[in-house]
């Protein structure tokens, strides 16, 4: 459902974002033309967590890009709603640690507040809170040097909570870790997203990671990026990947994946 002609929507949840046929080519040279992202459309609503799944260098980042306000699409429309604004309540997790290596996890965490003009001891508190709730509360005087890959993502998540965002975008935020440690990272967000109430728009190139996260799966084509199919998720969580119906998901997703490639 692309949600972009403008018509009521017959579901509870409101739309928080509406991607409608947006386009992106990046030019290199004089010549040289590479198209990222061709007439992609979507709605999210608030409180989802979606999944964008799709094969490295289809898009995905781009897009995240877009709806954060870093890029602008050359073709197509981004709308936000229900209070929805660049710059105050959408954070980015990115695929590669962006925590300042000269702060603390305590001011990494507490950096976005600050930025804010909280004050100081309210933002403490805030910080403290969210490092206990990614469980880092030893660590709030360590440096991201002394931190493991694991404990830095935990750290860069609490720091994009601390604003409090309404959309959470997040751009293979566990692509590197090991397996065990990305599990209980996956088990991780998906509590603080449901305490925290959050929309998440969270993409990855891992099938097993869409199917244990999303509510709603888009499958994305390869380059130019554009979505080849939506799923809805109706598997009650905790996910069991031994399951029939999990292994039924994997093989659809994976075989319109390697359709995309032939």
């Amino acid at each position: 459902m692309s949600g972009c002609d403008n018509k009521k929507h017959s579901e509870e949840k409101p739309v928080v974002l509406e991607v409608c046929g947006i386009g992106k080519t990046f030019h290199s040279g004089s010549s040289r033309q590479t198209e990222a992202l061709k007439n992609v459309s979507f709605a999210v609503r608030h409180g989802e967590f979606v999944t964008v799944v799709g094969a490295t260098g289809c898009g995905k980042t781009t897009l995240l890009n877009i709806i954060a306000g870093l890029d602008t699409p050359d073709d197509g429309q981004l709308h936000l709603y229900n209070g929805l604004h660049f710059g105050e309540n959408i954070a980015y997790v990115f695929q590669h640690y962006t925590l300042f290596p000269w702060r603390s996890v305590l001011g990494n965490v507490s950096f976005g507040l600050q930025m804010r003009r909280i004050a100081k001891s309210e933002r403490k508190d805030r910080a403290r809170q969210l490092i206990c709730e990614v469980g880092l509360e030893n660590f709030e005087d360590a440096y991201p040097h002394e931190l493991s890959g694991g404990m830095r993502q935990r750290a860069a998540i609490a720091q994009a909570l601390a604003i409090k965002p309404k959309l959470l975008l997040m751009d293979e935020p566990f692509g590197a870790l090991d397996d065990s440690t990305r599990t209980e990272l996956q088990q991780m967000l998906t509590g603080l997203w449901r305490e925290h109430h959050m929309t998440i728009l969270f993409v990855t190139h891992n099938i097993d990671e869409a199917l244990m996260l999303g509510e709603k799966i888009f499958v994305f084509t390869e380059r130019p990026g554009r979505i080849a199919k939506e799923l809805k998720i109706k598997m009650q969580g905790p996910r069991n990947k031994t399951t029939k119906e999990f292994t039924e998901l994997f093989i659809k997703i994976r075989g319109l994946l390697s359709t995309q490639m032939d």
